[in-house]
């Protein structure tokens, strides 16, 4: 196997991602204040009366997506009692097989291998901070796995300190796995926070 690179402070990890999610929602709530305002700004200057019509609902879009994203497509909170709850273990190999766009955010599906092993579930991964976009330092090499294959965990690029939470592709196919596992495993797993799939698109306006 290859030699791992030196294992990342889990403290910078979450750091790094929390300033990601920070940044998001404070460029979000600046873009729903900037619409909310515009309308105001243009009656008193006597400018079209019609642009409330178009600001005020897409600041409330706006908004309404930003919620949507926290409550469905963050996991720092659980990506942190991952960290914290499993030791990190490296992967030689990270396997992207493609990507999806999702309200939640774009969802990777991959594998992470160690070189001359096989039998790697398929992980719906998504970045932890709801970044759109997958680390180009992942196919450089490997990442670091914290969790258990069948319960999902959290996959960490090295040198970016870019986290993705990861579950089974197919959650069905690792049920007998989970419910075979022994009492400690599955104690683990609850404490964890991934006992149960998490990563579940939201329904949008009655669709999805």
């Amino acid at each position: 196997m290859d030699k791992p690179p030196k294992a990342p402070s889990i403290v910078q990890v979450l750091k790094h991602n929390r300033t990601f999610l920070y940044r998001h929602i404070a460029t979000r709530l600046a873009l729903a204040m900037i619409l909310f305002v515009v309308p105001l700004v243009a009656r008193s200057a006597g400018w079209d009366a019609a642009l409330p019509a178009f600001c005020a609902p897409a600041a409330l879009l706006v908004l309404i997506f930003l919620v949507l994203r926290l409550r469905h497509g963050s996991r720092l909170g659980v990506c942190e009692k991952v960290l914290y709850a499993y030791p990190l273990e490296y992967r030689t190999r990270v396997s992207k097989k493609g990507s999806e766009w999702k309200y939640l955010g774009d969802v990777h599906a991959v594998r992470l291998s160690v070189r001359g092993q096989h039998g790697a579930p398929s992980l719906r991964a998504i970045n932890a901070s709801t970044v759109r976009r997958w680390p180009k330092e992942a196919e450089q090499g490997g990442a670091w796995f914290a969790g258990a294959p069948a319960f999902g965990g959290v996959m960490i690029v090295p040198g970016s300190n870019d986290m993705l939470f990861v579950q089974p592709a197919d959650w069905e196919k690792y049920e007998p796995q989970r419910a075979q596992a022994d009492p400690e495993r599955k104690a683990l797993a609850q404490q964890a926070g991934i006992s149960r799939l998490l990563e579940k698109e939201p329904r949008i306006m009655g669709f999805g």
